[in-house]
């Protein structure tokens, strides 16, 4: 039995008086859990009153080094001594990009850099139709790839209800979610028909001008949902026979987060356009679109200032790309997403025997998934208040997971070692079967 803990008297006053003063809308793991952190060490978080913390949230993904890594800290520590801002080339960006070029798919050699995942993805879009010529977009349900105008439309959840009307020309088609198929098929007898349908969708939808699909190699918002192998080829013949191009959105998928170093990897797809970001800057808000250098010499992305931004590859985010590129390379932590990520999701499996309420267990490296049913057959999700009193338990016994809807996530960094990733599902299952009991779901 875990020793529990509640928010202390300094957690509870510094979130009080930060209530007073921010808006509403933040980040739902940390209105939910009502603590305030004071630092953090590798998979460790620690409050402000000292208790400890695993971390399998990792800022949602972006945490791939962990918690202040010595190497990242005195990288960035000299780099703010010298040069914080402004778009000039530095040595430092220049061994930033020729270290990423180094690591993404054959022929994508050419970066141009971003501080947020939307802002990367728009550029995506803009420099699909400058290359195509082209104006419309299909995307998928369950998809997520930022908050901005130009992609809402692209959302394949209600997330984007009451924010319309989108852009013109974006289309959504059904995702390879085989737990929960759209089309009400079973894998493997269904031929991955969902592929299949995004030539209905082109067909009946559209206008006939596709300039890109952008698809997730693994959905992370809608679940960290694996589609099953083929998928992605599939979606990269459909998009060449209808003269688009295929944008592979590995803001949580890329660098090594799937245990490759692409999402893309594990279906043998190298796309036309890649966004990056997340991990990539360890925790730095840097983002990235790579492509080959006939398309990104297109025009009017190619144009001066056409496709920059006054962030993006400023050098603050340069020195924390190559410091997280360095990490991940020296402690072959792609290797270490691959191992621990396949011990956790057997580990993951034992779970779902032991409790009816996990109706499916998933993953692929370091992106892992539940799903928290009220019943198997029916597959109806757990209710809210079931899932955050797990979310609660969880963090009494020093778990910090996204346990707080019926979709669990789990995306811890890539530093986690097998003992501490096994120490956290030890904690898992410590609050499952405390709320299953409370909550008499057994």
């Amino acid at each position: 039995m875990t020793e529990h803990r509640e928010p202390g008297p300094r957690s509870r006053a510094i979130v009080e008086r930060e209530r007073r003063v921010a808006a509403a809308g933040m980040q739902g793991f940390a209105l939910y859990a009502g603590l305030a952190m004071a630092r953090g060490q590798g998979t460790t978080l620690v409050d402000e009153d000292g208790q400890e913390y695993i971390d399998f949230i990792a800022g949602i993904s972006v945490g791939s080094v962990g918690h202040c890594h010595p190497h990242y800290v005195e990288a960035l520590k000299r780099q703010v001594e010298k040069l914080t801002f402004g778009s000039f080339t530095t040595e430092t960006r220049t061994r930033f990009l020729e270290t990423l070029a180094s690591l993404t798919p054959e022929g994508l050699t050419r970066i141009q850099m971003f501080s947020g995942g939307a802002e990367a993805v728009e550029a995506a879009l803009r420099l699909a139709k400058a290359a195509t010529g082209k104006r419309e977009v299909i995307g998928f349900w369950g998809g997520f790839h930022g908050k901005t105008g130009g992609v809402l439309g692209l959302l394949g959840s209600d997330f984007k209800h009451h924010l319309g009307p989108f852009l013109p020309g974006q289309h959504l088609t059904p995702y390879a979610d085989c737990y929960r198929c759209p089309l009400r098929l079973t894998y493997p007898d269904c031929g991955i028909a969902c592929a299949d349908y995004v030539r209905d969708v082109i067909r009946h939808q559209t206008g006939g001008e596709i300039a890109a699909i952008i698809v997730e190699p693994v959905q992370g918002t809608a679940g960290n949902i694996v589609p099953p192998e083929g998928f992605l080829r599939a979606i990269q013949q459909i998009a060449k026979e209808a003269g688009a191009l295929l944008i592979c959105d590995e803001m949580i998928t890329g660098i090594g987060r799937t245990g490759s170093m692409w999402g893309s990897d594990h279906d043998q797809v190298v796309p036309d356009i890649m966004t990056v970001g997340k991990g990539v800057g360890g925790g730095f808000p840097l983002s990235a679109v790579v492509s080959t250098e006939e398309l990104t010499s297109k025009k009017p992305w190619s144009n001066p200032s056409a496709s920059s931004s006054s962030y993006g590859g400023n050098p603050l985010a340069a020195a924390a790309g190559l410091a997280s590129l360095e990490i991940i390379l020296k402690e072959n932590l792609v290797k270490n997403a691959d191992r621990v990520g396949a011990v956790m999701l057997k580990r993951l499996e034992a779970l779902k025997e032991k409790y009816r309420v996990v109706g499916e267990v998933r993953g692929r490296g370091l992106l892992l998934g539940i799903e928290l049913v009220k019943d198997r057959r029916t597959k109806e999700p757990l209710g809210k208040d079931v899932t955050q009193a797990l979310y609660k338990e969880c963090l009494r016994r020093g778990l910090a997971a996204m346990t707080y809807s019926a979709t669990v996530r789990i995306n811890p960094p890539l530093v986690i070692s097998e003992e501490t990733a096994l120490a956290g599902l030890a904690i898992l299952d410590e609050a499952l079967e405390a709320v299953v009991r409370e909550h008499r779901l057994q």
